[in-house]
């Protein structure tokens, strides 16, 4: 495939990138201020992991890199902004948390000017309590020329951003097609529930038909592989004793529904499919497998139960023990928990084996919880990366009719 040229903003592990470079994406720059994503990133390109080998490592603040060194076009503007600002764990302060990033990513795709972007947070952004600011978030990416003044507010900025989009004759000279969309994760092959918002963009000049690609896989072929085939459990050897029943209640049409319904996509990854090959974890850790190694003192209580095992995964938060850590955990068949391993929550995650995170547990589960599953970047990155190249196919035939 011909690399087209992106630029990662508060990379983290990677997550997002990695998708974007197995995509067809070629990272010139990443950006990161956490000093323990950084070294994963750094450790994995000393270790020859090939997508990650090329990228430049920037340790910082978004604000404070020299974006004018990067003097060839960019065809790609992609980044997961800090969650905290809207996250349900967090102070729900948006524009008010410091760590709202993103007036400065609307920045970035002013200067660089990229033919699209990608931008990944959580759902919580979506919610009723932020509706304005949601709606500032996106008219900020679609004229990110048109920045604030001094002094003013984000909702004075707000009412200026919307007159501009409005007016027929606007001068601006940089604007984009904006389309956000709310997923799960696990509509993707993700063997997580993981609600995210992408908002997606391209250029006014891109002349590209775009839309967010449709599911593949669903809960109805789950639960159809389950209790109407049972091709799920005896794939996995999981003896009848631990077979789950279906819900008390489940009609007896229900059968038929999830047939129907699931006509088309795959089953639901679930944790138990996630984590085919891994041995049990032990203290010591393992020889093949990086980062597999046994972290004690789970255990259950309100608000922290745990993943079942033959369902997608709750949504891992980042962080290692108590709240919000305390959650990453699996429930096994016997009905006792464990905390999930570094390896594992990186499955859970679609990291690749080979990839490994650095620093301590916590250091290294706060990466895998802000991370953005690679997989699922993968599928939005290459049908934007799809939608860039017909355009540019496009715009070719017609300069060449245009010269016969």
């Amino acid at each position: 495939m011909n690399q087209l040229r992106s630029v990662e903003l508060f990379a983290g592990a990677g997550g997002l990138a990695l998708g974007c470079e197995a995509a067809g994406f070629d990272t010139q720059v990443m950006v990161e201020w956490n000093k323990w994503a950084c070294d994963t990133v750094r450790q994995n390109q000393a270790a020859g992991y090939p997508l990650v080998r090329d990228w430049l490592v920037h340790e910082g603040d978004v604000r404070a890199f020299d974006w004018e060194s990067v003097n060839e076009p960019v065809d790609l503007v992609s980044g997961g902004p800090p969650c905290q600002p809207f996250s349900m764990g967090g102070k729900h302060g948006a524009a008010n948390d410091p760590r709202d990033m993103f007036p400065a990513t609307a920045e970035v795709i002013a200067r660089l000017r990229p033919r699209a972007f990608i931008v990944e947070n959580v759902r919580g952004l979506t919610r009723a309590t932020f509706a304005n600011y949601y709606q500032y978030v996106l008219l900020r990416l679609e004229l990110p020329l048109v920045t604030a003044l001094d002094g003013e507010s984000w909702y004075d900025h707000f009412l200026r951003l919307q007159a501009e989009a409005t007016t027929p004759d606007s001068r601006t000279d940089l604007r984009y097609r904006v389309v956000p969309t709310v997923v799960n994760a696990a509509d993707y092959g993700v063997p997580q529930h993981r609600h995210r918002v992408f908002i997606v963009g391209f250029r006014s000049d891109v002349d590209a038909e775009w839309s967010f690609p449709e599911p593949t896989h669903n809960q109805d072929a789950l639960l159809y592989s389950k209790w109407v085939t049972g091709e799920y459990w005896d794939a996995h050897k999981v003896p009848r004793r631990h077979r789950t029943e279906p819900p008390p209640g489940t009609p007896r049409v229900s059968a038929y529904l999830w047939k129907m319904n699931s006509v088309g996509f795959s089953p639901w990854q679930t944790v138990r499919d996630a984590l085919v090959g891994l041995p049990e974890p032990r203290l010591g850790g393992s020889r093949k497998y990086k980062n597999h190694v046994y972290q004690p003192g789970a255990r259950q209580y309100k608000g922290h139960t745990g993943s079942a095992l033959d369902a997608p995964a709750k949504a891992l938060k980042a962080g290692g023990h108590g709240v919000p850590g305390g959650e990453n955990m699996m429930v096994r068949d016997d009905g006792t928990v464990r905390y999930f391993t570094i390896r594992e929550s990186a499955r859970l995650q679609t990291f690749p084996d080979d990839y490994e995170l650095h620093g301590s547990w916590g250091e290294a589960m706060r990466q895998i919880g802000n991370a953005v599953p690679v997989e699922l970047a993968k599928v939005v990155a290459t049908s934007v990366r799809v939608a860039l190249t017909s355009s540019e196919r496009a715009s070719g035939d017609n300069e060449a009719g245009g010269n016969q």
